[in-house]
């Protein structure tokens, strides 16, 4: 922005050589004589060089103004803040990532309550350490039927490639609130020095599938995976549970070497959401908050020790209020974060 210049009392014009009330003398009025001569002579000058430098001035000005001056900004895309691509069908992501795992330290995307940048760790205790956090369901489901009814093998059987999940009554998604606690999880182990991965980040239009959730686990060799849900039971049950992996040698499925140690994290998942949320064992489902499967594509497939946890019952009315506190969810975090450190870090 350009300011008026104010000149300070008594100052004189830079055109005037005389002060106010002098006889300029015949030379100045005129214009005859060697002064007159000379004056106009100057004059000419003047107007000759000013004649050849406005215009480059111009020139300069208009260049200046379409880069962006002091008041201008630079465009996003310049400046590198620019929203990338968006994912294409089937999942890739920006990164160039076949499995549509995010580089580790890549600010979420997606979410209706994304999270903060990854924190640098404060800690060594889980250095040289992958987990892998799989947040359960898409937002984007419910718009690509067709792809999330394909039937995929599981191994011991054949079954939709995912599902929508559910919600509480007033509309707050599985999806969302998977995605939400996965963040705040993967903040929590990243601070710890664990290299965190997930299986999507709100970055893709729908699924993955459950069989790709599970190879993306697999190829990244995670040391242990939780994959994180809400459940949609009866509206008068409450209470999470945790899902462990049965014995299953059936087709592309083995998870005779996963059954222990998931089980084991298992347990120490239990245990420590029960004591960061204070939520109780469902009382619909499972036994002391424990349950064993063989009907899940993401547990039969793993080759990495891998349980799932529904964190609470959507349809009910406390455990939905509860879901849907941000200080709860952050709990919700914390218990499974916790869970994750023991298992890595004790035997």
């Amino acid at each position: 922005m350009t300011r008026a210049t104010r000149r300070p009392p008594g100052s004189t014009d830079p055109d005037r050589t005389a002060s106010a009330g002098a006889d300029p003398g015949p030379d100045r009025t005129s214009g005859t004589g060697p002064v007159g001569r000379r004056r106009r002579s100057k004059l000419l000058r003047t107007a000759t060089v000013i004649g050849v430098v406005a215009p480059l001035g111009l020139v300069g000005w208009l260049g200046w103004r379409t880069v962006g001056g002091p008041d201008r900004s630079v465009p996003a895309a310049a400046a590198g803040t620019g929203t990338p691509a968006a994912a294409p069908p089937g999942g890739a992501n920006p990164t160039g990532s076949p499995s549509g795992i995010p580089a580790p330290g890549t600010a979420p995307t997606g979410s209706s309550d994304p999270a903060l940048p990854l924190p640098a760790p404060t800690s060594t205790a889980l250095a040289g350490r992958t987990v892998l956090l799989d947040p359960g369901h898409n937002t984007g489901n419910s718009a690509h039927t067709t792809e999330i009814n394909r039937k995929v093998d599981i191994g011991n059987a054949r079954k939709e490639c995912d599902t929508t999940g559910t919600s509480t009554n007033s509309g707050y998604s599985e999806a969302e609130y998977s995605l939400d606690v996965v963040h705040r999880a993967r903040a929590i182990l990243a601070a710890r020095g664990a290299t965190v991965l997930l299986v999507h980040d709100g970055d893709r239009p729908w699924g993955p599938c459950i069989d790709e959730r599970a190879r993306i686990g697999n190829a990244a060799h995670a040391d242990a995976a939780v994959s994180v849900h809400g459940d949609g039971g009866p509206a008068n049950g409450s209470g999470f549970h945790v899902i462990m992996p049965a014995k299953v040698t059936a087709g592309k499925a083995d998870t005779a070497a996963i059954v222990d140690p998931s089980h084991r994290l298992g347990l120490l998942l239990r245990d420590s959401f029960h004591s960061a949320t204070g939520e109780p064992y469902a009382d619909y489902v499972a036994s002391k908050g424990l349950d064993t499967r063989s009907d899940l594509g993401g547990l039969n497939l793993s080759t990495v020790p891998k349980v799932f946890i529904e964190c609470g019952n959507m349809r009910n009315p406390a455990d939905a209020r509860r879901m849907t506190d941000p200080q709860w969810r952050q709990q919700a975090a914390q218990g499974i974060a916790d869970a994750l450190t023991s298992f890595l870090t004790t035997r």
